[in-house]
């Protein structure tokens, strides 16, 4: 018997359940509310969409709200769509938020090309209309025209200009007869399956101004995707190109920011000059037996900063190589590895190597994984190195025949800022850093901001104190 009264007590309470659950009011003073009053997208390039953003509309009350409709203002004209629950706009009618719950909004917005050369903003917004109330959530974008590339080949002599971005999907490809000139205040950015793959020649002309550097990025410019490393693969120099310059580059948020495989009949294959190459998931600068020449360059944070292996013809001068920690890469490599050879399996191949690093630092933090910022090692044959005023990490100096040091210093350089919370650095130095005035004349006479550095002792690294 008191089963049967235990069963009919257990449906009487699910029936209750049941029933409050179904329960909706239309009383106008029983409010919803949004998770936000507006949506913002960064930089969308015109053709290639956004990604998705979402709002919930939440109901706090203790029954449900049936909402009359929820429409994009522009209606079907809108560069904006929504997905009201699992069902696609630009009216959705009759969605139902449950009493104590919320449903999603989903948006997306898709910008038509036009003829307009500058950055330009486009607006709309979305009514909530229920039980005689209206509720509006705010939406805008800041689209772009640009130059769009699709699996791209270039063929004979171009130059590009800034007039407007230039967008890469799917690969873009220099090819071996071919030279490409990028000038001042170009930006380039390449979307996550399109490598930038140079068997001819590119040449970078940037200028020292920030408008007129030219920048080498991810083409997801929305946050949070816009720090991203990893966000495409890089540039690569293959073994046929030569004659390669980048002259104030900024190369970011690659996965492997610069390749450069082979020998070149000219020497250097590659020239970087007033460069920064920031935030590669991998590997900042990959030299593998080839010839590069570096001029106040910065490799910063970065899985692998400069990594030189199986031999070739190296000349740095005044570069800054540091890295820290941050959410996304973790610093577990010293940021120099330079190495006469090559291993795969048991097969060690050696070649010659000639390298030379004048008035550079190596450095990253200090409570790290890594001990020694520089692994420098040699096999087989007997390399040509030679560090001339650096500032380095090192808990064991390398020392081996073919290798010499004319004046390390083993101290901190005080960068002026290292915010790892924040993700703000600034390797410039600090008036107190052991760097300055602690270098011999290598001929520079600019510095990666191109602000002039002294004849006789200059600092190290990229940057001079002015």
């Amino acid at each position: 018997m008191w089963l049967r009264n235990l069963s009919v007590l257990v449906a009487f309470v699910l029936f209750l359940f049941s029933c409050r659950k179904e329960s909706f009011t239309t009383n106008a003073a029983a409010l919803l509310r949004t998770s936000v009053d507006s949506l913002h997208f960064d930089t969308v390039f015109t053709t290639t969409g956004s990604t998705s953003q979402y709002f919930k509309i939440v109901n706090d009350n203790n029954k449900g709200i049936h909402l009359s409709s929820v429409r994009l203002a522009g209606g079907a004209a809108s560069p904006f769509k929504i997905n009201v629950d699992g069902i696609v706009g630009p009216q959705v009618s009759s969605a139902e938020v449950l009493a104590n719950d919320s449903l999603y909004v989903y948006v997306t917005v898709s910008i038509n090309p036009t003829a307009q050369n500058l950055p330009f903003i486009i607006r709309d917004s979305i009514e909530i209309d229920y039980n005689g109330n209206k509720k509006w959530v705010q939406l805008d974008a800041f689209g772009q025209n640009a130059h769009f590339f699709r699996n791209r080949k270039i063929t004979g002599t171009e130059v590009w200009n800034n007039d407007l971005p230039y967008v890469i999907l799917g690969s873009l490809t220099v090819d071996t007869t071919a030279t490409l000139s990028i000038n001042k205040g170009c930006k380039v950015y390449m979307h996550a399956d399109a490598p930038f793959i140079v068997n001819g020649s590119l040449q970078v002309n940037g200028e020292k101004y920030d408008s007129t550097r030219v920048v080498f990025s991810g083409d997801r410019l929305d946050d949070p995707y816009r720090t991203f490393p990893a966000s495409y693969p890089g540039l690569i120099f293959t073994a046929s190109s030569k004659n390669n310059a980048i002259n104030y580059g900024i190369i970011k948020n690659a996965y492997q920011a610069v390749v450069v495989a082979g020998a070149s009949a000219s020497i250097p294959k590659l020239a970087l000059n007033e460069t920064i190459i920031d935030n590669a998931y991998d590997i900042g600068l990959l030299g593998l037996n080839t010839s590069i020449n570096a001029r106040n360059v910065l490799i910063s944070n970065c899985g692998k900063n400069l990594f030189l292996a199986g031999g070739g013809v190296y000349d740095f001068k005044h570069c800054t190589v540091a890295s820290f920690s941050n959410d996304y890469i973790q610093h577990k490599d010293p940021v120099l590895v330079l190495t006469n050879y090559t291993t795969q399996g048991n097969v060690v191949t050696a070649n010659s190597l000639t390298a030379s690093f004048t008035n550079c630092i190596f450095w990253g933090e200090q409570n790290g994984f890594v001990k020694d910022e520089a692994f420098v090692d040699a096999k087989n044959l007997t390399p040509s190195i030679a560090f001339n005023k650096v500032l380095w990490r090192v808990q064991n100096t390398p020392s081996f025949s073919g290798l010499t040091i004319n004046g390390g210093i083993n101290q901190n350089p005080l960068f002026d800022s290292v915010n790892t919370a924040e993700r703000y650095y600034s390797f410039r130095l600090k008036g107190s850093s052991p760097a300055i005035n602690a270098g011999i004349n290598a001929n520079v006479s600019l510095d990666l901001d191109g602000k002039p550095r002294p004849v006789g002792a200059p600092d190290l690294g990229a940057y001079e104190k002015q």
